[in-house]
């Protein structure tokens, strides 16, 4: 097995993601998307800061105009935007449309990283693509009765796609930036781009609705723990990912998250696990293991 830091980290995300989910569920009875978008992503921006400054003691990192940009841009577009985006179309698809339209995100990855970054997968990878992708999709694919209380939407469609495809380049457009840059202070300024514009969004009249809530009805401490778990260990575990592995290779590891979502929920919450989700359990960990033997091509 050619187990890498940047597929130890992008598999790590994966999993803290599941468990941050899974601690989160409820919060969306009480918190608005917006506002716990924005609560989420300001209370690991508070606790990254100081790590960041440890981490290079003291001392800020040396960066250029455009990679100053470019990271402020991969939190407003990646964070701010997509993820707002992406709460839209939940709304209008459905968990289990919405999990179908996520399962192009590792395709997008890999065509803008072959583009613009001249990464190519060797055989066993694409092997590995190929069977974590037909595992994710058995997990995802939503059940009937999702199909019929969900009704197809073009908008929703659209949006969805959108959402997926500003994730997929902004974390491309990072790529050269993180490998070149301490990875907690671009994490650091990536979360700063994001809160910034999630800021402004909220000064605006049409906007502040959606960041309405009753604070004595939030699980404020559940919302700590999945801040720090789901959004911020894993975020900086994710974009770890990228610095220390091919583009590609850390999008299709990342695809593992719904799978142990599953395995999560199966464990933790007793959720039933059926045998489309089994096969698609043992199909997406094939393809890691593919993924895991493979040479660099």
């Amino acid at each position: 097995m050619n187990i890498g830091l940047g597929h130890a980290m992008a598999l790590g995300s994966a999993a803290t993601w599941a468990f941050g989910v899974i601690l989160a569920r409820q919060l969306g009875a009480t918190l608005p998307p917006a506002a716990l978008n924005l609560f989420k992503n300001g209370l690991v921006l508070a606790v990254l800061a100081p790590l960041a400054l440890i981490s290079t003691h003291g001392q800020l990192p040396a960066l250029t105009g455009s990679q100053l940009a470019l990271s402020l841009a991969s939190g407003v577009l990646g964070i701010a935007v997509a993820d707002t985006l992406y709460f839209r179309a939940l709304n209008e698809l459905g968990a289990g449309r919405m999990g179908v339209v996520g399962n192009l995100y590792s395709p997008l990855v890999l065509g803008l990283g072959l583009v613009f970054l001249d990464e190519r997968l060797g055989p066993w990878q694409w092997l590995g693509f190929a069977l974590v992708a037909g595992g994710v999709a058995l997990v995802a694919r939503p059940s009937k009765r999702e199909q019929r209380q969900s009704a197809h939407s073009l908008r929703g469609l659209g949006i969805g796609l959108g959402s997926i495809a500003l994730m997929a380049i902004s974390i491309v457009m990072l790529k050269r930036v993180l490998e070149a840059q301490p990875l907690l202070w671009i994490s650091l300024l990536r979360l700063a781009g994001a809160v910034a514009a999630l800021l402004l969004l909220r000064t605006w009249p049409r906007m502040r609705r959606h960041f309405q809530f009753v604070a004595a009805q939030v699980p404020w401490p559940r919302l700590v723990l999945a801040a720090l778990c789901g959004q911020g260990l894993s975020m900086v575990l994710w974009l770890g990912g990228y610095k220390y592995a091919p583009a590609a290779v850390a999008a299709i590891l990342n695809e593992s998250a719904s799978v142990f979502l599953v395995i999560l929920g199966a464990l933790w919450l007793r959720e039933p696990l059926g045998r489309r989700a089994l096969a698609g359990v043992a199909l997406t960990f094939t393809g890691i293991a593919c993924m895991l033997a493979a040479r660099p091509p």
